[in-house]
């Protein structure tokens, strides 16, 4: 895949297997004509080839963070036993990452199966109960707390492996046999593992073909043959020894030491203060205010939901990758009592051809129903409880949650120190510290890494260090709640979107919203009785109910979003001012820019915050501690801060140049 290029999305197949009669024969791959490990056991393979073959667990010992990237993620079992490994090992890395590529994944039910006598049956367990829905994105597990991290990559291995942002210590390559499956050992997929190797690098595979261990020479790799296992006579071990660096962008270092600060305590702010605490660090999370979401962040409740859209384009695939995220780890939240449900949400769908035409989308795409479903109006109504006036998507992953409650949760996650009402009114940097001033010029904190998520404050601090200016404006948004009359039961089961949207709280309120006008932050704070009535509305179009004519019984709130000028997030590290990058920098792919070092940012979330910021939040606290990217780099790309210098730059080159550059 050429540098720059954006992934296309294919439909991703459940894998055919099939299960023999007797418990000991190992399951096979009818598509691959192959099976799965070998008859003396996937447990024996993944300790003799893939553990030891990468001297593991030796090769973690003391270390804060060790990553693995496997080809073939297959059932599971290599990462089970790595898993296993970790946990009986005293002297563990602190964190491990596990990153595995896998184009026929398992349904949830034949992985299940596969481990019915699995030698690791907790752990299996917990893989099984956090299997994800097949749809092609990275998935990003957390196991013991995050300090074991499964990234599953779920397509093609070609288009995926060169997506991956990580630098790997340890190669699983783990495909089915080279003359079933060529493409999983491609000499150019071969050569991409140089680019994704980190110093030490080691590799291990179970097979000894001429062809793959020249492969691997060819990409920088010192191949030597070891003794097999199981019939094997032979298997390939190998060590990066690159004979010349490969082109591209170095890989990020890890940060010297292990504070952090983060500026904003809004859902941005928690998310990210809680991603970075996960990976090991102390973080600090100043904010103006003396209590957390007092901002945008503060309303009642919100949603959360995916997005479909006929060519999966970047925003489909974005908002999907979110969406999975936000559902596991608001799902969690609620189950610890915070108010909110993740059982289903319905949003209406005008367009033409109706229902038929959404299941033939679905249908094209391959997207599963357990993440989104098409339903006529009749089958909508029936989940929802009241009549909807259209079909409607169904995400039974989606759902509601009150956005101050949760952000409160995730700034108690241990690592996280909350400082209030402190207004941080400049930034310098010195001796590889970022340095926080009050409105006095006193120092108030000071660390290698500073992430800004305080909306558009973010961008007035970093104006005044000569960063680039993005397109930035807000929005002023009302949503209106009521309590029906007791006893009345709530009709109303589901959140239900389209055109504003509805909500039953859990204490029997309705919630609906949200109003969309221009406005600055302190404009007209006050709910108004007209947008009051707008949002009534809608509802009764959207739903049918009807709220209390009295409107004393109405209640509301007022927020400001901030959005970008592409309607994207903002997020990712802060890029040099053209004016201070070298003749000659290439100015046409934002992961080519200059960055200044530690700096980073989280903003501009939108309307659609509690769907963004857990994703967006791993996001950067990955790329700010050197750790696999949650994210595809060329989605990555369509958030990054310094997207904008490279649409000025080919505006300014005009069409049809080949590469656009800082003058010399």
């Amino acid at each position: 895949m050429a540098r720059g290029a954006v992934v296309k999305t294919h439909p991703v197949t459940p894998a055919h297997i099939e299960f023999g009669s007797d418990a000991d024969e190992p399951p096979r791959a009818p598509d691959f004509d192959d099976l799965y490990h070998p008859r003396v056991g996937a447990a024996a393979q993944a300790g003799h080839v893939f553990l030891r073959g990468n001297g593991l667990p030796g090769r973690w010992a003391g270390r804060r963070q060790f990553t693995i990237l496997e080809t073939g993620f297959g059932l599971g079992n290599n990462f089970l036993a790595t898993w296993a490994a970790w946990r009986r090992d005293p002297s563990r890395c602190e964190r491990l990452h596990f990153v595995s590529i896998e184009r026929q994944p398992p349904r949830r039910e034949d992985l299940a199966r596969a481990h019915a006598a699995s030698p690791w049956p907790e752990l299996a367990a917990q893989l099984v109960q956090d299997w994800p829905p097949l749809v092609p994105n990275l998935h990003p597990v957390d196991f013991e707390g995050g300090r074991v991290q499964l990234l599953l990559a779920l397509g093609d291995v070609s288009a995926l492996l060169p997506a991956l942002q990580l630098a790997a210590d340890a190669f699983f390559l783990d495909g089915f046999a080279p003359a079933r499956n060529p493409a999983m050992w491609a000499p150019r997929l071969l050569r991409t593992l140089g680019r994704k190797a980190a110093a030490d690098a080691t590799a291990a595979t179970w097979s000894v073909a001429q062809a793959v261990r020249a492969g691997l020479g060819a990409a920088g790799f010192e191949v030597r043959l070891a003794a097999g296992i199981g019939g094997k006579r032979e298997i390939t071990m190998a060590k990066w020894a690159p004979r010349f660096v490969p082109r591209g962008p170095a890989p990020a270092a890890a940060p010297p030491g292990r504070d952090a600060i983060v500026v904003g305590a809004g859902l941005a702010g928690a998310a990210v203060a809680a991603a970075l605490a996960r990976l090991g660090a102390a973080v600090t999370v100043f904010d103006r205010h003396p209590e957390p979401a007092a901002e945008a962040s503060g309303n009642p409740a919100g949603l959360f939901h995916g997005t479909v859209n006929e060519e999966d384009g970047t925003h489909a695939r974005l908002f999907r990758a979110a969406a999975l995220v936000a559902q596991r780890e608001y799902r969690a939240a609620i189950g610890l009592g915070v108010p909110g449900s993740a059982d289903g949400l319905l949003r209406l769908e005008t367009r033409p051809g109706g229902a038929g035409a959404m299941r033939a989308t679905l249908s094209r795409l391959g997207l599963p129903a357990d993440y989104v479903q098409a339903l006529d109006a009749h089958a909508a109504s029936r989940l929802a409880g009241v009549e909807l006036p259209a079909d409607a998507w169904f995400y039974p992953g989606g759902g509601w949650i009150a956005p101050a409650t949760w952000a409160r949760l995730a700034l108690a996650t241990p690592g996280v120190r909350l400082v209030g009402g402190m207004s941080i009114a400049a930034l310098s940097r010195d001796s590889g510290q970022w340095m926080l001033h009050d409105r006095s010029g006193r120092t108030v904190a000071q660390a290698p890494v500073l992430v800004l998520a305080n909306a558009a404050q973010a961008a007035r601090l970093l104006a005044a260090l000569g960063a680039p200016l993005w397109p930035l404006e807000h929005s002023r948004g009302q949503v209106t709640w009521w309590a029906p009359p007791q006893p009345q039961p709530l009709p109303l089961k589901l959140p239900v979107a389209g055109d504003g949207y509805a909500l039953p709280l859990a204490d029997g309120r309705v919630l609906c919203g949200a109003t969309r006008a221009a406005g600055e932050p302190g404009d007209d704070a006050a709910p108004r009785p007209a947008d009051h009535r707008h949002n009534l509305e809608r509802l009764q179009r959207l739903t049918g109910l009807a709220a209390p004519t009295d409107p004393g019984l109405l209640d509301g709130r007022v927020g400001w979003r901030l959005h970008s000028g592409d309607r994207l997030p903002i997020a990712g590290a802060v890029p040099w001012p053209v004016d201070r990058m070298a003749p000659g920098q290439r100015l046409d792919q934002a992961r080519l820019l200059p960055r200044e070092p530690g700096l980073y940012v989280l903003t501009a979330l939108g309307a659609r915050g509690l769907t963004l910021a857990p994703l967006l939040g791993r996001l950067v606290a990955a790329m700010a501690t050197a750790t696999p990217w949650p994210l595809e780099q060329d989605l990555a790309d369509a958030v990054d801060p310094g997207r904008w210098i490279v649409r000025g730059a080919r505006a300014a080159a005009g069409a049809g140049s080949a590469a656009w550059a800082q003058p010399g």
